[in-house]
């Protein structure tokens, strides 16, 4: 049995190919591993995607109303106009109101909006025409209606969602489906329900296969983007974005903060004599054994050449200088001379040090970082104390 789900599992991925790494395929199931920046980039794609679906809808909705004026009687098309006008008017809100802040859920309340407006309209159309016997070219575009469904559901291959968000979302579409059915129960042909109701089933998996194409495509584009080349830690821009994202949520929930600024000491001369590819080496070495010894939640951060940030949040100062001690312990990694190498950090935390923006939090590691190289360099500096 395991042998056939690894069968599986590798053809899957292979559909897939480049876009993701194997560890990050379960990324493609749920949002609950998915690093801030990736969440906070899908959130503004899925509300800038809902607020153009809002304006298409919005546009058309009213314009069938003249379609409805040719073919049906006048209190039909009275009452279907006054729904349609209402939900252009409902779309409209949305697209006015909405603005993209980066956060998921405001992202999900969107898409739940987006949805919910055409599924009442359906729902409520339907019951509308079910009390009205239309005939010949009446009867063909009141089944017309029918079809609204079909669109919503084809229309979620245009997000970015994983296997649960997809479900979710589609489940109370299907619902819907089922409720109209309900309704129509004495008249209902159970043949054609059955059929529309299992193309809807088929439509839902190709655009939930859409979606996580979408979102497979997108985290490889964050991960190169994101990423330092070299050593596959976070580079510099995106470092400075999780650093905003951590310490506004530090602050927000009064929690501590640490940022450990260190830098590789006499990195230069490993450089000058044994080359830059032995330089590179010792960088990915450094990286490599960081990586690995990172608490959950920390981040690595590229700041330039051989200088690295660590992002420590819910870290108070003494926790920050524990977690460094215990780097030191473990080591950096060797040099091409066979010799460990070393380094010089400072620390500084955002409530011991009462700082208010995190690019001063940074800078004071940074200081830090320059004290500790010259009281002699493979020592840690945090707040007035030097600790070697």
């Amino acid at each position: 049995m395991n042998r056939l789900s690894d069968v599986i599992w590798h053809r899957l991925t292979g559909l897939m190919p480049g876009e993701l790494q194997e560890s990050e395929m379960a990324w493609l199931l749920s949002p609950h591993r998915h690093i801030p920046l990736v969440t906070r980039r899908r959130a503004t794609v899925i509300v800038n995607r809902v607020r153009l679906f809002s304006f298409l809808f919005a546009v058309l909705t009213p314009l069938w109303s003249v379609v409805d004026f040719v073919v049906f009687p006048f209190p039909l098309w009275f009452n279907l106009a006054l729904m349609r006008f209402a939900a252009a008017a409902a779309f409209a809100s949305l697209l006015l109101y909405y603005r993209p802040n980066g956060n998921l859920f405001d992202a999900y309340r969107a898409m739940g909006l987006l949805f919910l407006i055409p599924t009442v309209f359906y729902v409520a159309s339907h019951t509308l025409l079910t009390n009205y016997q239309l005939t010949g070219l009446s009867a063909a575009i009141g089944a017309g209606y029918a079809f609204l469904p079909f669109v919503l559901l084809a229309g979620l291959s245009i997000f970015p969602l994983t296997l649960a968000e997809s479900v979710l979302i589609s489940s109370p579409i299907l619902l819907a489906q089922g409720v109209s059915g309900y309704l129509r129960w004495q008249a209902m042909d159970w043949p054609s329900f059955a059929g529309a109701f299992w193309l809807l089933v088929l439509i839902t998996g190709v655009a939930t296969l859409a979606g996580m194409s979408q979102l497979a495509f997108m985290l490889a584009l964050v991960r190169q983007a994101i990423r330092d080349p070299l050593t596959g830690v976070f580079s510099r821009r995106s470092g400075e974005e999780v650093m905003e994202l951590q310490f506004t949520n530090a602050a927000r929930h009064n929690a501590p903060i640490s940022i450990a600024f260190f830098d590789i000491d006499h990195f230069k001369q490993v450089n000058d004599v044994y080359g830059h590819e032995a330089g590179d080496k010792v960088l990915t070495d450094v990286t490599g054994t960081v990586g690995a010894n990172l608490r959950r939640g920390d981040t690595l951060v590229r700041w330039g050449g051989e200088e690295f940030v660590l992002v420590m949040p819910n870290t108070d100062l003494e926790q920050a200088r524990a977690a460094l001690a215990r780097l030191r312990g473990v080591g950096f990694g060797m040099r091409p001379d066979n010799t460990p190498v070393t380094a010089s950090v400072g620390i500084a935390e955002r409530i011991a040090d009462n700082v208010t923006d995190w690019k001063l939090l940074v800078d004071l590691a940074d200081q830090r970082m320059y004290v500790a190289k010259q009281s002699g360099r493979d020592r840690i500096v945090a707040q007035d104390s030097l600790a070697a």
